[in-house]
């Protein structure tokens, strides 16, 4: 099996090879939701910027897991997040960003074939919905939210994992599970914009996707042999969530498409949320009887990130507050109460991620105000007298939580027959860093 999984790899790589010798992206045709470039400089700028503090976010959360977890296995932690840049870039130029903007499909899918290895992907067209930007910047902005969503997972079921096994899931993952939610969820066809289902910057496409997938993971791959294990770096994990909560604001003022009001608001709704959902973590830790932990506030911290993120756009400052507070007490409990015994989730993705998501996706269906941001219209938040908004949030909640665990235990299941998704005993007691890369601190 491992001399054809090699074999397969080598035929795909010279395949690629050959493919991209052949193909040009220079085409200047108009497709679907595709116009002519309207250039703004000063937005096109601020993309490029906001593009790699995208990309920044996804080393970070590397050294954001890799401190969390047993020493030795950190090296293998973070090459998992580092690994992710490198075959989803390459996933999402052949198949990827067709899947998710191409010509919709029912409403599903985009068209894989038509930007067939970024044909017709170029810097003299524009997205719909972004006409200030050149259309391959918008492109390569996505393809760095596609990057860091599979690398969420992995904190899930970090220390057992064979690494082969890890990124043949990553790929399946990227096709079927997070292209489906993307089109849904942000292409103008999608069937879940069509709803008029609200998520700024990925709390439905990436976080939620994520966690459940994590919860999936942990379920099939067990429980690992020794579950309480030391953190090799705190010093890591405080590194890293400063370089995600540095790159977040590309993540969500980034979202804003261009260099807006609309950016500013989500760069502020973004630090105000990380900045109370970390002093609510901390403070109500010590309230239970624990310490004030650098682990705590940095993991509070995150877990506001992750709540704002479909709502980042959408709503004012002071509901900003509430909402990493709310998603901060929520995931709390969820880590205190989770069936750790039973369900080995290494690093809390579920707790933090999927719960954080699911929270920031309701409040988003709270709070949205149309005096933020126009698309939202007269179906306002909760608060402001309406529920139409927030009972299509929580529909579209369901359907991704079932579809996304579902899809998910379905390839993990799919995988695991092709290639042992879990390693042996024996290379789990001795850590993945020197059997799977044979590298140590």
């Amino acid at each position: 099996m491992r001399k054809i999984i090699l074999s397969v790899i080598l035929i795909t790589i010279l395949v690629l090879s050959v493919f991209s010798i052949y193909f040009q992206s220079e085409t200047t045709t108009l497709g679907a939701h595709v116009v002519a470039l309207k250039l703004d400089t000063g937005d096109t700028a601020w993309m490029i910027v906001a593009s790699a503090l995208v990309l920044i976010m996804t080393p970070g959360l590397g050294f954001f897991y890799g401190g969390m977890v047993g020493k030795k296995n950190v090296i293998s932690t973070m090459l998992q997040s580092f690994m992710a840049m490198v075959i989803v870039t390459v996933l999402w130029v052949l198949v990827g960003f067709g899947l998710c903007f191409g010509p919709s499909i029912g409403g599903i899918i985009g068209d894989p074939t038509s930007n067939f290895m970024f044909q017709g992907v170029n810097a003299t067209t524009a997205w719909e919905l972004a006409p200030t930007i050149p259309f391959i910047l918008f492109a390569f902005f996505q393809a760095k939210f596609a990057i860091i969503t599979p690398a969420l997972i992995t904190g899930a079921f970090a220390e057992r994992v064979r690494f082969w096994a890890y990124l043949l899931f990553m790929v399946l993952f990227i096709i079927f599970i997070y292209t489906p939610l993307c089109h849904m969820t942000w292409h103008p066809d999608g069937l879940f914009f069509g709803w008029g289902v609200l998520d700024f910057a990925g709390g439905t496409v990436v976080h939620m996707s994520a966690g459940w997938a994590a919860l999936a993971g942990a379920m099939f791959l067990g429980k690992r042999k020794v579950q309480k294990v030391n953190p090799a770096r705190i010093t890591y994990v405080l590194l890293g969530t400063g370089l995600l909560w540095f790159g977040w604001f590309g993540f969500n003022a980034g979202s804003a498409v261009g260099a807006s009001g609309l950016a500013a608001q989500a760069l502020g709704t973004t630090t105000v949320a990380a900045a109370a959902a970390a002093m609510a973590w901390v403070f109500l830790d010590k309230i239970v009887g624990h310490k004030l932990s650098a682990m705590g506030a940095c993991i509070g911290a995150v877990v506001g990130l992750v709540a704002i993120t479909p709502a980042a756009g959408f709503v004012t400052i002071p509901h900003a507050i509430a909402i990493g507070i709310i998603a901060s007490m929520v995931s709390n409990f969820v880590c205190g109460k989770f069936p750790k015994g039973k369900i080995d989730d290494a690093l809390d993705v579920f707790a933090c991620h999927g719960v954080g998501g699911m929270v920031g996706m309701l409040l988003t269906g709270v709070f949205a105000s149309k005096s933020v941001n126009s698309i939202v219209g007269d179906n306002q938040g909760l608060i402001y007298g309406d529920a139409t908004l927030f009972l299509i949030q929580l529909k579209a909640l369901v359907l991704v939580s079932i579809f996304a665990f579902a899809a998910s235990y379905a390839l993990f299941f799919i995988v695991n027959k092709i290639t042992p998704l879990r390693v042996s005993e024996d290379k789990e007691e001795l850590g993945l860093d020197i059997t799977q890369h044979g590298e140590y601190l």
